[in-house]
């Protein structure tokens, strides 16, 4: 005999003697007869089988709350992007402004050195603008010679041109445009060469 069925043995003794102590509903049982025997691993075997089921539905029931967590983990990310990419898009035109009056306060450099200050004073706080941008992966695009993409760019005029090579590619940038990790969050609005 195999230390398997010593072992089987007196797990058997061991029901065996409980078998003499009660029944299903406690009571004494007076004897150890097979079908008291057989009841009893009859319940066994059932118990067994509850506990199985019971660790699978834990097991199961786990590993959706660790899914749940982990897309509600998703989620909060997303809206935090979301909300992240809806003031970063409110920035963008102070910065369109700013640009503006760089290339305005150019003209001012022959008025004198407040002028100049000035002029430094907006490169400034344009540069803290971009700088903030560029920190959250918000880059600018669009440049005169691009190929024009309807994904990248919004044209709102053409500019007529004889030069075949020019054609479809951008003649003038009106606003540029902003990308964020990739993803277009204004389009560069520009002019567009035609072919006559």
């Amino acid at each position: 005999m195999n230390t398997n069925d010593e072992q089987n043995d007196i797990e058997d003794t061991d029901i065996d003697s409980e078998v003499v102590a009660s029944d299903e509903e406690g009571n004494a049982l007076s004897d150890s007869s097979p079908a008291a025997i057989k009841k009893l691993r009859e319940k066994l075997a059932k118990a067994v089988e509850e506990k199985q089921e019971y660790l699978n539905n834990w097991q199961r029931d786990k590993a959706e709350f660790i899914n749940i967590r982990k897309r509600d983990e998703e989620s909060k990310m997303e809206f935090l992007k979301f909300a992240e990419q809806k003031v970063l898009e409110d920035i963008i035109p102070t910065i369109d402004a700013l640009e503006v009056a760089i290339s305005h306060a150019s003209a001012l450099n022959e008025a004198g050195e407040a002028a100049k200050a000035f002029k430094k004073g907006i490169e400034g706080v344009y540069q803290n603008f971009i700088n903030t941008l560029a920190k959250r992966d918000v880059v600018s695009f669009g440049s005169v010679g691009d190929v024009f993409d309807h994904n990248l760019h919004h044209s709102i005029a053409v500019t007529e041109t004889v030069d075949t090579a020019q054609d479809g590619h951008v003649s003038e940038i009106l606003q540029k445009g902003y990308k964020m990790q990739n993803k277009v969050i204004r389009p560069a609005l520009v002019k567009v060469f035609e072919t006559k």
